[in-house]
């Protein structure tokens, strides 16, 4: 079925086919993201074969209240109560060590669980009316580009869930930024809609970047990922002059390219605009009759990291499969 407009209504009967069991697409400030009853093994086997998910990749429980952390988690330490005081509702995930509520399918056989409050009022709305932590990865097929849109959901899954609810466009635009507490630090898991630096600010310490090893701990961690079809290329010397190319500014380029196949992130420069453009404008570009997306790289301050960590990770499509 084609999205609906998220009303009292339609979140209701969400939250229903939640309750059933069943799978909805839903906004986050984020990404579009695919949910179904976290607590229920069944249920989130049903998220992964609609994405065709790899039952090795984690989950991430979206709740809608900071007191259910304590139904799903073991040891939550200073640290944690501070970056939650902080941060939530909104996109940061802290990975911590789950309690056996939590069914092992969505922590992928791992002892931590990944968990954030999302600070869409849709998102929210729904999570509290189906009365259940809600499982949900980003909606899309795995590997491909995330959503940011409801009608960028219907491209890739239409057929293979039961609703999706429309909120309008994502104002992040990228996925939240992944933390993992444990008693020897804080460590980055992937980067996101929070930049790095405000996070240690507020922890008042040092946050290590820990590589992903054989088995992910986090959503994102795999090599490749957020991929469109096209071809990616990350140069600051795009060929203007390639006529089957499509071009990803930061901001007003320096070289002239032609202006129906270029996209620009931010005319002024700002990171939050060219992070919450980032998916959409790949989505634009993806559909056009290009064979190639030359994107030019951003600075890896701020968001800036999380960005080109995307784009980085969407090339590397292309150089897996070549």
């Amino acid at each position: 079925m084609p999205p609906v407009k998220a009303t009292p209504e339609t979140i209701a009967r969400a939250a229903g086919i939640i309750k059933a069991g069943g799978i909805v697409s839903f906004p986050t400030e984020t990404v579009y993201g695919l949910g179904a009853d976290a607590l229920n093994p069944s249920a989130v086997a049903g998220i992964f074969e609609a994405k065709k998910r790899p039952f090795f990749d984690p989950l991430i429980v979206h709740i809608a209240d900071i007191s259910t952390l304590d139904k799903l988690c073991l040891n939550i330490d200073r640290r944690a109560e501070k970056l939650t005081g902080k941060f939530w509702p909104g996109p940061l995930t802290l990975v911590l060590e789950k309690k056996d509520i939590v069914p092992d399918l969505v922590t992928s056989g791992l002892n931590t669980v990944a968990v954030r409050i999302p600070s869409h009022p849709v998102a929210l709305a729904l999570i509290k009316a189906s009365g259940t932590p809600i499982a949900a990865p980003s909606a899309n097929r795995f590997g491909c580009l995330s959503p940011t849109t409801a009608r960028h959901v219907e491209s890739q899954l239409n057929n293979d869930i039961d609703m999706i609810l429309d909120g309008g466009p994502c104002s992040v635009g990228i996925e939240s930024t992944i933390i993992k507490i444990d008693s020897s630090g804080l460590y980055l898991l992937r980067s996101g809609g929070i930049a790095l630096e405000e996070i240690e600010d507020c922890a008042g310490e040092k946050v290590l970047i820990k590589n992903a090893g054989d088995i992910p701990e986090a959503p994102g961690q795999l090599p490749w990922h957020y991929s469109p079809e096209k071809r990616i290329i990350i140069t600051g010397s795009a060929p203007a002059d390639d006529i089957r190319g499509g071009f990803l500014y930061f901001t007003t380029p320096l070289q002239k390219s032609p202006a129906e196949r270029t996209l620009i992130l931010s005319q002024k420069g700002d990171l939050k605009e060219a992070a919450a453009n980032l998916f959409s404008h790949l989505h634009t570009l993806d559909s056009m009759d290009i064979d190639t997306i030359y994107a030019e790289p951003l600075p890896y301050n701020g968001l800036g990291a999380a960005i080109m960590d995307r784009l980085e990770k969407a090339s590397k499509k292309f150089i897996k499969n070549s």
